[in-house]
């Protein structure tokens, strides 16, 4: 239920936010070129805004990938050497019940 409350109250803000934005625009003391220009300044801030969030999130990603790898194929190396101990001392195990 809260669930429900919570989506029509982020609905409701959205629906608000579009209608404050177009009444805004209706009256505003601006002619309709300046107010067109004006969005078209405001969408180009925020492709660019978007741009910028976008190439640092892929940097980010890329960060964390390098070092996933790192971090895995070290433990893939202990792992290794874990196994290589395992085969030894069964190794030298099975030596000391064969041998007389």
């Amino acid at each position: 239920m809260k669930d429900r409350r919570l989506e029509y109250f982020v609905i409701g803000v959205i629906v608000g936010s579009v209608a404050g934005v177009l009444l805004g625009l209706l009256f505003a003391p601006a002619t309709g070129s300046q107010v067109r220009r004006r969005i078209g300044d405001a969408a180009t801030r925020i492709a660019d805004v978007a741009r910028r969030v976008a190439e640092q999130a892929e940097h980010t990603a890329e960060i964390i990938g390098t070092r996933m790898d790192h971090y895995l194929g070290r433990d893939e190396e202990i792992a290794w050497r874990k196994v290589a101990e395992l085969r030894e001392g069964v190794q030298r195990y099975s030596r000391t019940i064969t041998s007389p």
